[in-house]
Parts: structure tokens; sequence; C-alpha cells
């Protein structure tokens, strides 16, 4: 295309040209393998049912699991896909969640809403198109079943207690839930808004929530 010879696309990841996520930085993307926490999706040693991160705590949803490590390559990449528009990169992330997290059994596929006026500077909501995207791959109906309260403080550079406390009510439900349903974010963190989203998704009758996201921060 003409329009690629004027600006060539360059990789988000190394800035190299020809494509907007090359395949070397793709392969260098480190995806999460199966040894995992049964219940977050943290890698663990071995298998466990509770790991240290999520033992002790409360936590509204079933269980979670994400593609890849959310180390510099992803940040670099979920930079690009959320604060620069690079909104194609969804498509990417869901093929690469496609090929790692296994189909959840499931009958809908809902996300995190965004805040309002950080949807605003972005013109759309990241988890919402990942939602699209993995309902087509998985042939399940993408629904908004959630909205946030307005005014929350961001969470970038809370503590996890100070994250929890945060998120705690922001969400309530727009519509009565599905029993089972898939809750969709770009990234876990700390887990603390996706569990407020699942306790939120579960007043309004779910009785199962699984989170899938693209990245995963790893302590």
């Amino acid at each position: 295309m003409l329009l690629d010879l004027v600006f060539p696309r360059r990789c988000v990841v190394c800035g190299g040209s020809g494509a907007i996520l090359c395949a070397t930085c793709d392969g260098a993307l480190k995806r999460l393998g199966a040894t995992l926490c049964a219940r977050c999706g943290t890698p663990t040693a071995w298998p466990v049912e509770r790991c240290r991160e999520c033992s002790g705590r409360r936590i509204a949803f079933a269980r979670a699991r994400a593609a890849v490590v959310y180390d510099e390559a992803a940040k670099r990449l979920v930079g690009a896909w959320k604060e620069r528009g690079q909104r194609s990169l969804a498509r990417i992330a869901a093929e690469i969640v496609d090929g790692v997290v296994a189909r959840p059994d499931a009958y809908t596929i809902t996300f995190v809403p965004a805040d309002h006026n950080r949807f605003l500077e972005r013109g759309h909501n990241p988890a919402q198109r990942l939602a699209s995207e993995l309902g087509a791959r998985w042939q399940l109906p993408v629904v908004t079943l959630l909205r946030r309260r307005p005014g929350v403080e961001r969470q970038r550079g809370l503590t996890l207690e100070e994250r929890r406390r945060n998120v705690r009510g922001v969400f309530q439900a727009t519509a009565p839930s599905p029993r089972a349903v898939v809750l969709v974010d770009d990234v876990y963190t700390s887990g603390a808004t996706v569990s407020a989203a699942a306790t939120a998704l579960r007043k309004a009758g779910a009785r199962r929530v699984e989170v899938v996201t693209f990245a995963r921060a790893v302590r």
C-alpha cells in the first residue's frame, strides 16, 4: 500500500520496520505455561490450588488466566495499544491469548469497563476490543454487563492494599448476569480490579466468573 511506503510500519516493541509486531518480538513474549496457581494463574514451581499471592484473600472470581508475562516487551505492546491508538493490536493480542488460554466453559463474555475520562482520552476501551476479538474466536456473545463509577483514582503507583481499597464498590451491574461468564481485561496486575468487577457480576447472578487477560504481572 502507498501509505505503508510513505509511513512504513514499525514494530511497537523493537521499532524495526515491516510489521506492527515483528516475528522476533512476538516469539520473545513470555507465554505463561501450564504450571500455574489454579486460582489466580500466577506461575508456580509446581501446581497449587492457592499460591502465596492469593492465599488468604477473598477473591470473587473462580480463576484467572493470562497469555504472557507483563515484562518490558509486553508493556511496550500494551502501551502502544492503549495509549498510542494502535487498535489493531487487539486482534494480535487475542490471537496470542487464544493460543495460550483454553476456551473457558462459559456462556457469555463481558469486559472491565473503562474509566470515562480515560475512554475519552483513548477513544476506545482496550478490554472491550479484546473481548470482541475473543468472542469471535470462541464463538461466545460479548455483552456489556458492568458500569464503572466515575472519579476513581488511577491504580498506577498504588500499593496492593491501596489498589484493593481504591476499586471496592466501583463497579455496578447493568443487567442480570449469566451463571457462567468470562470477564476480560488487558492486564492483570494485582487482581484487585477484576475481583471487584467479578463481585458486581456475582451480585447480579453469576455463579462462576473466569478472568482472562492478555498479560499478567509476575512477582
